[in-house]
C-alpha cells in the first residue's frame, strides 16, 4: 500500500478569487477525484482551519493499493484537468509518497 500525501499553500489572490473561494473550489475538485480509478483505499481533503495548527492551506491524504493506482490516478484525465488551476492559484507545493 501506497500513502500519498500533498500540502499546498495558495496565493492570496488568484484567478479573480481570494485564498478562502480558491481553497473551496480546489477542495470540491479534488473531493470529485475521489473514487475515479479502482484501488483508491482512502481520500480525504482538508481546508486549514482557524484554530488550528497550519502551515499549508490545503492538504490531500490519500492512500493506494498498489504504484499501479497510484499512477492511475496521477494519469486520469480528471486529475489532470486539474493541474492548470491548482497550478496558477498555489504559491508552494509539497509532496510524499511512501510505501508501508
Amino acid at each position: 500500500m501506497l500513502k500519498h500525501i500533498v500540502m499546498w499553500k495558495l496565493k492570496d489572490h488568484a484567478e479573480g478569487a481570494d485564498k478562502a473561494a480558491n481553497a473551496a473550489r480546489m477542495k470540491e475538485l479534488l473531493d470529485a477525484c475521489a473514487n475515479i480509478v479502482p484501488g483508491i483505499l482512502k481520500f480525504e481533503t482538508a481546508i486549514a482551519q482557524p484554530g488550528l495548527e497550519a502551515t499549508y492551506d490545503v492538504v490531500l491524504y490519500s492512500e493506494f493499493a498498489s504504484m499501479a493506482a497510484l499512477d492511475a490516478y496521477q494519469e486520469h484525465p480528471q486529475h489532470v484537468a486539474l493541474k492548470p488551476f491548482i497550478g496558477a492559484i498555489r504559491e508552494a507545493r509539497q509532496c510524499m509518497d511512501y510505501e508501508i
